[in-house]
C-alpha cells in the first residue's frame, strides 16, 4: 500500500522548491482538526516574514511525536535527512560544549521543519556569523497566576518608555499564550552576559515604576499576582518562540508581531495559523523595518553598574547553568529561611 504523501510548492529567494509532506492528514491540533498539511501551508504562506524575523539564526525545533497534546522534544542538533539547501552553524552552550544547530534561510526550510513535526521554532537572539554577540535584546513579560494578558499591556507600554530613555527602539509581539515579548534591535558588539545585565537593568527600572504590577523575583513564591519580567530568557541558549511561530496550544495560536498602536486592543486568541496569513496580506509585517536602526546597550549597562554600586547584584541563573560569579544561592527563600 502506497504511503500517504503530498508535495507543496514553496516560493523563496532561491526559486520555488517542491517540498514533500508525509502524513499530511495527521491531526496536530485536535480541537480544530488542523493537520500537518495545514501547518506546512501556514509556514509557506508566512514564510517571507517568518524568515525575515528568524532566519540567519541558530534555531531549536520543538517537535511533536503525535499531536500538540502528546509527547514533545527539542531538536538542537540538526535532525537526520536535512536537505542540502539548509545549513547549520556551530554554537557554544553554557556547558562550554559546542555542536551545530540549524539555520533557516528560506521559507522552504521552515516547511521542511514542519514536515519534521516542528510546531514551535526557537531562534537565538544572535546571528549565524556572530553567535556569541546578540543583535536582539529580548524581554519576556510573563503574567503570573491571578494576572493575565491584559495586565501585561500596561507593563509593556511602560517598558517601551524605559527602553526609549536608554536610547532603544522597541518592537512587540504576542507570546502566543498569555504574555508579551518586547524586542530591541542592538548592535552585536556585546556578549550574552552583558545583554543579560542590560535586561536586568531595564527590568529593575520597570519594577521601580510599577512595583505593584511588575516583579523581577525569580522565585515563584515571591512574585505574587504580578507580571514577571523573565530576565533569564536573555541567557545563552535560552530562547522564546520566534515571530510568526505557531504555539502548541489547543486554538493554534501564533506568536504574532503587532504594532504599538494595536497593543491596547490586542488579544492573543485573535492571532492563529488560520488568521495570520490574511493579516500579513492586509496589515503587513509590523517588524519589517526592525533591523534598520540597531541601538546600543551602553546606557542600560550604566544603569546596571549604578544598581550594583547601590547593592543590587547578580540575580539567579537557570538551574541547569554552571554556578556563575556573584550569583546568589540557588535555593527557594522559604527553604533557606527554614535551614537558617
Amino acid at each position: 500500500m502506497a504511503s500517504e504523501a503530498t508535495t507543496l510548492t514553496v516560493d523563496g529567494q532561491n526559486g520555488p522548491r517542491e517540498m514533500r509532506i508525509s502524513s499530511p492528514s495527521r491531526v496536530l491540533w485536535p480541537d480544530l482538526g488542523l493537520t500537518k498539511l495545514d501547518l506546512a501551508r501556514y509556514m509557506a504562506e508566512v514564510g517571507e516574514a517568518f524568515i525575515a524575523a528568524n532566519g540567519d539564526r541558530p534555531v531549536a525545533l520543538q517537535r511533536f511525536s503525535d499531536n500538540v497534546d502528546g509527547e514533545q522534544y527539542f531538536s538542537k542538533n540538526p535532525p537526520k535527512g536535512v536537505p542540502d539547501f539548509i545549513r547549520s552553524v556551530k554554537v557554544v552552550f553554557p556547558s562550554a560544549r559546542s555542536h551545530p544547530m540549524l539555520v533557516l534561510d528560506e521559507p522552504a526550510a521552515a516547511v521542511w521543519a514542519a514536515q519534521m513535526n516542528t510546531v514551535v521554532f526557537h531562534p537565538w537572539p544572535s546571528r549565524a556569523e556572530n553567535t556569541d554577540n546578540p543583535d536582539q535584546l529580548r524581554i519576556d513579560l510573563d503574567p503570573q497566576p491571578g494576572t493575565d494578558f491584559e495586565d501585561a499591556i500596561p507593563a509593556a507600554f511602560e517598558l517601551k518608555d524605559v527602553l526609549a530613555e536608554a536610547g532603544l527602539e522597541t518592537f512587540i509581539k504576542t507570546s502566543g499564550n498569555r504574555g508579551l515579548h518586547v524586542y530591541a534591535p542592538v548592535e552585536p558588539t556585546r556578549e550574552f552576559l552583558d545583554v543579560r545585565h542590560a535586561v536586568i537593568a531595564a527590568a529593575r527600572e520597570l519594577e521601580r515604576r510599577m512595583p505593584d504590577k511588575v516583579t523581577t523575583a525569580w522565585w515563584k513564591e515571591e512574585r505574587g499576582e504580578r507580571v514577571f519580567v523573565d530576565f533569564n530568557q536573555a541567557n545563552r541558549d535560552r530562547t522564546i518562540a520566534g515571530a510568526y511561530s505557531p504555539r502548541a496550544l489547543a486554538h493554534a495560536p501564533v506568536s504574532c508581531p503587532i504594532s504599538w498602536d494595536e497593543l491596547g486592543t490586542a488579544h492573543p486568541k485573535n492571532y492563529t495559523i488560520l488568521t495570520v496569513p490574511e493579516r500579513l496580506k492586509t496589515v503587513g509585517d509590523p517588524w519589517a523595518d526592525m533591523n534598520a536602526k540597531p541601538g546600543k546597550i551602553d546606557v542600560l549597562l550604566e544603569w546596571w553598574k549604578r544598581d550594583v554600586d547601590a547593592g543590587l547584584g547578580e540575580l539567579p541563573f537557570p538551574p541547569d547553568y554552571p554556578k556563575m560569579p556573584g550569583e546568589p544561592p540557588r535555593v527557594q527563600p522559604s527553604r533557606a529561611r527554614k535551614k537558617d
